[in-house]
């Protein structure tokens, strides 16, 4: 392979893929999953809680899309909760559906630590591509309005979210044709409602109140790279740590593949961040 070329998803997905050392269902559909990658030792342990992409549709992808990245970290001693959601394209999808997957999955952590001798306290949420939406909205659950339909009282709190390529910003990815999702499913996904972006899009719940990471390759051919510069600034105006990570060379798919250059520097900031969080 030529070192000049982007990676594509065959390049990826055609890979042996690793595999979970179990899977949790929180839910009745084939969907409402979590894989849990345990590292060795007996614990507790730091965890990544992990969000695919796909743009939001599970025809595209599920959380098996995650198991190389998620492998990595196991084998550097960082526990994985790899969740899957019903996609807008799948029954019960959509509004509110697929954000109450999320939001359900990410819960089931407090139930399975003991268990899995993790430890929810030493927690990143990670999310790629529309996951990287799905993960800042988690860190953002504690800021919904009471009368939204998504609203708990103690939602697993998300001391730091790390997004990869992401599409943050659900208003600005509407209005940009050339995001490689499309507008369509930004509306299938929020809902017909007064104000659908009022409890979805992440910017209208800002701040966040804790540090978020934006790893972007500037070569992405998927997501425009102006929806990470656009979401910094908007964090950053609200009072947010939000920096953004820029890698040259790098495509969409390279976020996800575990001997690249972005891997690596997402991988330094994972272990970063659940350092300073150490008992």
């Amino acid at each position: 392979m030529s070192a000049d070329r982007l990676l594509t998803w065959p390049d990826l997905t055609k890979r042996v893929q690793p595999k979970p050392d179990a899977t949790v269902e929180y839910g009745p559909d084939p969907m409402q999953k979590v894989d849990v990658w345990l590292p060795a030792g007996r614990g507790p342990h730091p965890v990544a809680l992990m969000v695919h992409g796909g743009c939001w549709q599970t025809e595209i992808a599920d959380r098996s899309l995650m198991n190389w990245v998620a492998d990595d970290l196991r084998k550097h001693g960082v526990a994985v909760w790899n969740i899957d959601y019903r996609g807008v394209d799948r029954t019960g999808g959509g509004y509110p559906g697929t954000f109450a997957d999320v939001a359900a999955a990410a819960d089931a952590m407090t139930a399975n630590a003991r268990r899995f001798h993790l430890d929810p306290r030493r927690l990143v949420a990670v999310g790629h591509s529309a996951g990287g939406h799905l993960a800042l909205w988690l860190a953002a659950r504690a800021r919904l309005p009471k009368t939204s339909a998504l609203y708990v009282a103690d939602p697993l709190p998300i001391p730091h979210v790390i997004s990869l390529g992401g599409l943050p910003d659900l208003e600005a990815t509407a209005a940009s044709p050339d995001n490689g999702c499309g507008t369509e499913v930004v509306a299938k996904l929020v809902g017909s409602r007064p104000d659908p972006y009022a409890d979805t899009s992440v910017p209208r719940l800002l701040p966040l109140g804790i540090p978020q990471d934006l790893v972007n390759g500037r070569e992405d051919r998927i997501i425009p790279y102006r929806l990470a510069t656009h979401y910094v600034a908007s964090a950053k105006a609200r009072g947010d740590k939000a920096t953004l990570h820029t890698v040259a060379k790098t495509g969409h798919v390279e976020l996800i593949a575990p001997e690249t250059s972005a891997w690596g520097a997402t991988r330094g900031l994972i272990l970063s961040a659940l350092a300073p969080l150490a008992r």
